[in-house]
């Protein structure tokens, strides 16, 4: 034991000149009663922030072996102090909270005690996470993450972004005496995610950052960092299921399923775990849906039963990405291009702000315009308003930096589900391994995806069961959009300044894009220039 502390731990009270129990910090958590030998003559009083039954990390050595035993009391029992492991039972918790059903904790293996490390994050999702595990009658230590950029970001925050966050899971947890331990991982965020994610952008991709942010700091840094605490799992609030083998099937892989509710169900965003992180993950959340979480939430009284959810990227908050993007790799004007014509229509940013099948943020008159290729080398971003034509659809595509969570299919296989995107949806796919190495494949979707992004993640899945993942390579099949030749001409022009200003654009009758997306066709014929 590398650091222990000494205590007093008598059935919560102390009092007397009683020698006290030592009790040493280890990473073992029990939780226990120290039954009283005190004389009932004495004077006590009780510690007033623990509970009858409270959880402390410790581990209990002969004294003879640290310390010299303590001389004896006229006040000590003939019997030695004696301390009874007493976990919280499920059943003497749900007496408590009548509202717990049988569905509520299945996904939290409320067979047997565990010690589990809850992720928190001060939000209702892993707040409820954790009162569902403290429920089934695990010993249970909350942590929250603390990413923090201070310097520079005063034009984002006009506060602290984590204190909020932090201030509702200390009420949470002082809700069930849970202890609550802040890891700082700014330095791992900043080497593991941020400057990963910065060099995609620059090279024209488009990466997750949440997929990133699970696989290398929630589950890979944090992880490394309690490797030597002897924690049974590490929980989160996330909305998916893992089902683990029996005890007796070690050997057997544990499965990364679908959550109850599919609207919310967030198995994309971990699709890239590894089979060693995914052996050591539970996620409470997977077995209800997101409206029962909240009416948890209520009857759990929680401080944050009334937060809303955060829709920000993992550990930036409200950032909004392309300013922080900006803010790191800066500005550089561009020129924009039609695709099909060549025509100059007007400038932009920088190629990194944009990605294939992006609407917003082109600010050009008579659209909807869709970013529909990139020259990253020119720093030109090519436009079409046809981006849904029935003769420019997209739906094959390549995939590497394969991980796969439960072993991989081999060969060509079609009866797999595919997600290239967070939501809902999924397509019927075929995969098929490309090369002996077995590190890059070829997708052909069943329907039709126009926003298919280089650097985005490709799940895969075998019914329910998310089996890994891959990111979307630069390579596209001969279904590419076209760019004519005028445009690439006029892309690698060294002196862009002879192309003049931007053509004046008409706006098109949008019986092509407007009616893929509402069925409606409007027809309009009035010049707009293009300021």
């Amino acid at each position: 034991v590398n650091k222990f502390i000494t205590i007093t731990l008598i059935n919560g009270v102390h009092g007397g000149d009683k020698p006290p129990a030592r009790i040493y910090q280890s990473p073992m958590t029990l939780s226990a009663v120290v039954k009283p030998i005190l004389s009932p003559s004495l004077s006590l009083f009780r510690l007033p922030h623990l509970s009858p039954t409270f959880s402390v990390n410790f581990r209990l050595f002969p004294l003879s072996s640290h310390f010299p035993s303590p001389s004896p009391s006229p006040h000590s029992s003939s019997n030695p102090v004696t301390v009874t492991p007493l976990l919280p039972s499920r059943r003497n918790y749900s007496r408590r909270h009548a509202f717990l059903s049988d569905q509520h904790l299945s996904c939290s293996m409320p067979e047997k005690p565990l010690r589990v490390a809850v992720l928190l994050s001060g939000g209702v999702d892993s707040s409820v996470a954790l009162r569902l595990l403290h429920a089934a009658g695990h010993s249970c230590t909350a942590f929250y993450l603390k990413i923090w950029f201070q310097e520079g970001f005063e034009n984002f925050w006009n506060q602290c972004p984590w204190e909020d966050d932090l201030k509702y899971a200390k009420h949470v947890c002082e809700q069930v005496d849970v202890p609550l331990e802040v890891v700082h991982l700014t330095d791992e965020y900043w080497e593991r995610v941020v400057s990963y994610i910065i060099e995609e952008y620059r090279c024209g991709r488009t990466p997750n950052p949440d997929v990133l942010c699970n696989t290398r700091i929630k589950f890979g840094a944090f992880m490394d960092a309690i490797s030597d605490m002897e924690y049974d799992y590490v929980a989160s609030g996330h909305y998916a299921k893992v089902v683990h083998p029996p005890a007796h099937q070690n050997d057997s892989s544990s499965l990364l399923e679908l959550s109850q509710d599919m609207l919310k169900d967030q198995t994309y965003f971990l699709s890239h775990l590894s089979q060693n992180q995914l052996k050591r993950l539970l996620f409470p959340l997977g077995c209800i849906k997101k409206d029962e979480v909240r009416k948890l939430a209520i009857k759990f009284d929680l401080p944050n039963k009334d937060r809303k959810d955060s829709q920000g990227i993992c550990f930036l908050g409200k950032i909004k990405f392309s300013d922080f993007v900006g803010r790191h790799i800066g500005e550089m004007e561009g020129i924009i291009l039609e695709a099909e014509s060549g025509d100059f229509l007007g400038n932009h940013r920088g190629f990194w702000f944009y990605t294939i099948g992006q609407r917003q943020g082109l600010r050009l008159p008579g659209g909807p315009w869709y970013v529909v290729e990139k020259d990253t080398k020119n720093n030109v971003v090519f436009v079409s308003r046809n981006y849904y034509s029935i003769d420019k659809r997209r739906r094959i595509f390549r995939v590497g930096s394969l991980r796969w969570l439960s072993g991989k299919p081999w060969g060509n296989v079609s009866q797999l589900r595919c997600k290239v995107r967070h939501g809902p949806g999924f397509y019927s796919c075929r995969f098929e391994m490309e090369g002996a190495e077995g590190d890059v494949a070829v997708v052909q979707l069943e329907e039709d995806d126009q926003g298919l992004a280089a650097g985005q993640f490709a799940a895969f899945y075998e019914g329910t069961t998310c089996i890994g993942s891959g990111v979307i390579l630069e390579s596209w099949d001969d279904q590419c959009f076209p760019v004519c030749a005028k445009a690439l001409e006029l892309a690698a022009m060294e002196d862009k300044t002879k192309l003049g200003k931007p053509v004046k654009i008409m706006t098109m009758p949008l019986t092509t894009s407007v009616e893929a997306e509402t069925g409606e066709t409007r027809e309009e014929e009035k010049l707009v220039v293009n300021a």
